[in-house]
């Protein structure tokens, strides 16, 4: 998909505007294990609008800054939900932030069937599938999903996780309208791939997948086969 919109003119960019613009690329340079001229298209488009640029880069740095949850689970988590809103920017640099984070090559290949796969622990397919509930719509985190993550979370990281996830959710789902695709930061290395709709509810939890199942009805469906056909 081509880009559909252009960053801010030049024209715009007051020099409170080129501070930020310069300051995320020095974070993400920290992050990514790699830096490219395209690293913050995203946040260019945000500069159509200086205030929702600023209001946003302020909520997204106070987030990230959280050390409640261990950030790999974190990096785990987003690089799910980009694959899943089918984000090609976020899966690209969520990649390289994951593996920055000490996730392994093996991992992000194993993402699509990461319930069958041995390269995860149990908590981090939990967290998986907790990231696989929320990014479907509608979003459906079943009781026994929460009481689960309960047992491995207290309130407050429950929060931070929520959010992390729900962060990477608006961030994907603000780049694919626009077609703001790869920027080119896992560049010869291996990178996570886009996942089907297929793949993300096979790869749900038990409970999950059991609320989803349809009801039988009370009573067997009229056999169309013997009804008399229209004259």
């Amino acid at each position: 998909m081509m880009k559909r919109i252009q960053g801010a003119p030049a024209g715009w960019r007051k020099p409170h505007l080129a501070l930020v613009y310069r300051m995320a690329r020095r974070r993400l340079r920290k992050l990514a294990e790699n830096q490219t001229d395209r690293a913050i298209e995203p946040l260019e488009v945000y500069g159509h609008i200086p205030r929702l640029l600023f209001g946003f880069g302020m909520f997204v740095d106070v987030s990230e800054k959280q050390s409640h949850v261990d950030r790999r689970l974190k990096r785990l988590a987003a690089v799910k939900t980009a694959t899943l809103v089918h984000c090609e920017h976020c899966i690209d640099v969520g990649s390289s932030m994951a593996r920055r984070s000490g996730l392994r090559d093996e991992q992000l290949l194993a993402l699509p069937r990461y319930r069958a796969s041995d390269q995860f622990s149990d908590l981090e397919k939990l967290v998986l599938d907790y990231a696989v509930a929320m990014t479907r719509t509608p979003v459906e985190v079943s009781d026994e999903l929460f009481a689960a993550l309960r047992e491995h979370f207290e309130d407050r990281q429950l929060v931070e996780l929520t959010s992390a996830i729900a962060i990477q959710n608006l961030v994907a789902r603000f780049n694919v309208p626009f077609g703001i695709g790869a920027a080119g930061f896992t560049e010869g290395m291996v990178c996570a791939v886009p996942e089907p709709v297929e793949s993300s509810e096979q790869n749900s939890s038990p409970q999950a997948a059991q609320a989803r199942e349809p009801s039988l009805p009370d009573e067997p469906a009229p056999d169309r086969a013997a009804a008399p056909s229209a004259s």
